[in-house]
């Protein structure tokens, strides 16, 4: 079974693969490998060729990432990512390794629970980016356990890439600052409104409500939104805070100071972003600021839908495109004017480094509280990801604008007025 997995990734290998069956290959002082348990393994792997299949195989426990933490895998993926290159195999090789490893193999069998629907399927839910089929796959990512998210994500609940003041600097450090670092692009004033969209925990919210600003969040995720309004009373904000449940595109209120969508565009859809970047436009005052914060892609061209793996394990519905793709549907927005665009990449790198040790730190709790093999997969999902910042397969970026008032002056200052 070691050679037929061999065969399937092809090249030369510097990791070590063992197998159920005793069988072995690739070096022996290899540090990092993977260890196929099971037959059930070996079927997701030939029917599912590429991350897809060794998702299922490594969240259902019939696969070992070995050399690494469950729950931090990151140094063993990095090892296997110069090896693993899934090739589609030709006839002739298909049926060799038909032969190799048995016909029964081929035929798909369930995945693991924790898997989505395919795309395909998601239309019972509404069609793609509706509200329905929306507040579904939002509820698939986010309303897992707010007690998990906590061990995860620590002290602030923030479930987006923190900006480090310097490479000393705590998770909750560089949460905090990320948070300063929008507050203080959008000119808020003790007094002002807000509008956060997408909100999550809420973490913007509060920030801005210690501060003298009415900030009203609002979150398609029913378990965020009473996690984040527990908060927002716990705290005794509820003078200048509030979070809803509720589709961003239901609030009704406008003249809002600014506006700020901190890790929601990546749930919008493309196609979507002219409607999307109009409701932040119509929401503010004349004058008034807009953040947007997303994970893009490093350039403009490629497709935006995601893989297979985060389409079904982590992201149903998730599209990602370049920064120049939002600056311009931003710019095509009548009266918005973009000034601003910065790339944090390698903080999302090490935003992600610090909550595999925090799931690592948390381990037995978090088995405990979804079970060990949602536990898996958040490891491999936020590992993987870091090797996709470090490696720039992926970028975050912060897009700063104004709503230009009609025929009237600019009363913006001349540069940049916020610290980095």
């Amino acid at each position: 079974m070691a050679n037929v997995f061999e065969k399937l990734v092809g090249g030369d290998l510097q990791i070590r693969i063992t197998a159920y069956d005793g069988s072995s290959a690739g070096p022996e002082d290899a540090r990092y490998g993977l260890n196929l348990k099971t037959p059930r393994g070996t079927t997701y792997l030939v029917t599912a060729p590429g991350d897809l299949g060794l998702a299922r195989a490594y969240v259902a426990g019939d696969l070992e990432l070995i050399g690494n933490h469950p729950g931090d895998p990151y140094e063993t993926l990095q090892a296997l990512a110069g090896d693993l290159k899934f090739t589609r195999p030709s006839p002739l090789e298909m049926a060799q390794l038909v032969r190799d490893v048995g016909v029964e193999h081929f035929k798909p069998i369930a995945p693991p629970p924790q898997e989505s629907l395919p795309r395909w399927r998601r239309f019972a839910e509404g069609f793609r980016h509706s509200k329905d089929r929306d507040a579904e796959v939002i509820s698939y990512h986010y309303d897992v356990s707010n007690r998990f998210y906590e061990l995860v994500l620590g002290e602030s609940m923030t479930y987006t890439c923190a900006v480090y003041p310097n490479l000393e600097a705590t998770l909750e450090e560089a949460q905090e600052n990320k948070y300063r670092l929008i507050f203080d692009k959008l000119r808020l004033k003790p007094g002002d409104r807000l509008l956060d969209i997408g909100c999550g925990w809420g973490g913007m919210v509060r920030y801005a409500a210690k501060r003298g600003v009415h900030a009203l969040g609002v979150t398609l995720s029913k378990e965020q939104a009473e996690w984040a309004q527990q908060a927002v009373v716990d705290q005794g904000l509820t003078e200048f805070g509030e979070v809803r449940h509720s589709d961003y595109r239901d609030v009704k209120e406008s003249g809002f100071d600014a506006v700020s969508s901190i890790g929601l565009t990546e749930h919008i859809g493309v196609a979507n972003y002219p409607d999307y970047f109009t409701f932040m436009r119509d929401k503010v005052r004349d004058g008034g600021m807009i953040l947007n914060h997303s994970i893009t892609r490093p350039e403009n061209s490629t497709r935006s839908k995601a893989g297979p793996f985060i389409d079904r394990y982590v992201f149903p519905d998730g599209e990602l495109t370049g920064s120049g793709t939002i600056i311009s549907k931003m710019q095509n927005v009548k009266n918005l004017e973009v000034l601003h665009e910065e790339n944090f990449r390698s903080h999302y790198a090490m935003t992600l480094r610090d909550w595999n040790k925090n799931l690592v730190a948390n381990w037995d709790e978090a088995v405990a509280e979804v079970g060990e093999g949602t536990a898996r997969l958040w490891g491999l999902y936020m590992a993987g990801c870091r090797i996709g910042f470090d490696r720039n397969i992926v970028q975050l970026h912060h897009v700063l604008a104004t709503k230009l008032p009609d025929g009237q002056e600019d009363l913006l200052p001349l540069r940049p007025w916020w610290q980095p």
